[in-house]
């Protein structure tokens, strides 16, 4: 009976294959499916804190260049590609403090920040049918590993990956990345031993879509991820979209101690379900954490950090605070406006309010965050700046007293902005 079950799923993932358009059969060539482009990034972050530490900004001029040449023909495809980056400091030096949380040039031991950082990578890929193999520099985008794009350059990883999309609807991913480069320095060594990724994403149904994700990284934690995403059309111009997103993550106990983490373990989720109608949307959402500890992800290991990557935090209530610190309760509202319904195609604007209580302070007392989120996005329709993008967004943090204890150190009142301007260019 289970020989037969096995051969019946054999049988179906075969036809589902089957019926699958052969990427590598429509191959055009090495040259003729080559892509080239340069995107233009000037980016400004202000933060100004309202105690004890001091302001922190940087603003910075970068140049980030992207090529990936097609596959070669046959059975086996081979292609390569590769990136450059380059960036200038055009303010934030001596008399801002560093700040982990801007970190768009890192800043050596007398304090001052680097004039310029450059830096470049390059891969070799494979690919059979609709699965590609790559080993070299890369920038995954995967729920327990994304590289942070969202300072001046992104960062990069260097390992193996491996991306199949042979059966309709699913795709799956697995990869082991050995080192990490920081997105405001040349170097690329950050004292990551490893990490290994796997895990896929299955879309049930055209509005239903499922991911799950497990990570493993060495001698610091493994982490488990699950994803739902469901859009209900209400109306032709109205629909109800639910997400759910959620980590499990069992933490090493050597980096319980170099972390000086409270404990080793944590779950967190979040569900947010956004109700849109015409222009505008409104989204309500809650998030909420448990476990001996908060949400770890993200910064560099020689710094004391995870080294997954600075965006691995698929959650609904990520802007400048996370509102993922332990046993941390959290909800939003939040609203949406698309101004192309009044004459400005492409200018968008969306505002949130989120408040997080019950944070363990370890007998300091309840701990509590709220935050207001503001963000205004333009893209330039037609004309000479075509695809020019601006991006400004503010955030007003305020946080209870005991959260800036030094046993705890979370957070601290502030308020912040960030200017993004942006033109992507097509080379070829």
């Amino acid at each position: 009976m289970l020989k037969t079950r096995i051969s019946l799923l054999a049988l179906g993932l075969m036809a589902a294959t089957q019926a699958m358009a052969n990427d590598q059969a429509a191959s055009k060539g090495f040259v003729e499916d080559s892509t080239a482009s340069l995107l233009l990034r000037n980016a400004y972050i202000k933060r100004d804190k309202k105690h004890d530490t001091n302001d922190q900004m940087q603003w910075g001029q970068g140049f980030i260049g992207k090529i990936s040449s097609g596959f070669t023909q046959g059975t086996v495809g081979v292609g390569v590609e590769g990136f450059g980056l380059y960036a200038v400091r055009l303010d934030g030096g001596t008399g801002h403090n560093e700040g982990g949380g801007i970190d768009f040039f890192k800043r050596g031991d007398s304090g001052n920040a680097q004039h310029d950082i450059s830096r470049g990578g390059a891969a070799v890929k494979f690919r059979v049918s609709n699965t590609v193999l790559k080993y070299g520099d890369q920038m995954p985008s995967l729920p327990v590993l994304q590289y942070d794009d969202a300072r001046l350059l992104p960062e990069s990883f260097t390992g193996t990956s491996i991306n199949s999309k042979e059966i309709d609807g699913l795709e799956l991913n697995a990869a082991r990345f050995t080192r990490e480069a920081r997105k405001s320095t040349e170097q690329r060594d950050t004292a990551l031993k490893s990490i290994n990724v796997f895990g896929g994403t299955y879309k049930f149904a055209p509005n239903l879509t499922t991911s799950l994700y497990t990570s493993d990284v060495e001698d610091v934690l493994k982490k488990h991820y699950l994803g739902v995403n469901y859009v209900h059309a209400i109306a032709k111009d109205q629909s109800l979209t639910l997400d759910f997103n959620g980590y499990k993550s069992d933490i090493d106990k050597k980096y319980v101690e170099k972390a000086g983490l409270h404990g080793d373990s944590n779950t967190i989720w979040s569900l947010a379900a956004t109700y849109a109608f015409g222009p505008h949307s409104v989204t309500i959402a809650h998030q909420r954490s448990t476990g001996s500890t908060g949400y770890q992800y993200g910064w560099y290991q020689d710094r004391g950090g995870v080294g997954d990557g600075g965006s691995t935090i698929y959650l609904a209530n990520s802007y400048w605070s996370d509102f993922n610190a332990e046993d941390e309760r959290s909800w939003q509202i939040g609203y949406g406006l698309d101004f192309g319904a009044f004459g400005v195609p492409g200018l968008t604007y969306s505002v949130a309010y989120v408040r997080g209580d019950n944070i363990n302070t370890h007998g300091l007392g309840e701990g509590t965050e709220r935050e207001i989120f503001n963000q205004f996005k333009y893209v330039v329709q037609e004309g000479p700046a075509k695809d020019l993008r601006v991006k400004v967004r503010s955030s007003f943090l305020r946080a209870s007293n005991n959260l800036r204890d030094d046993s705890v150190q979370y957070a601290d009142d502030g308020n912040e902005l960030r200017i993004f301007v942006e033109y992507p260019i097509s080379i070829f």
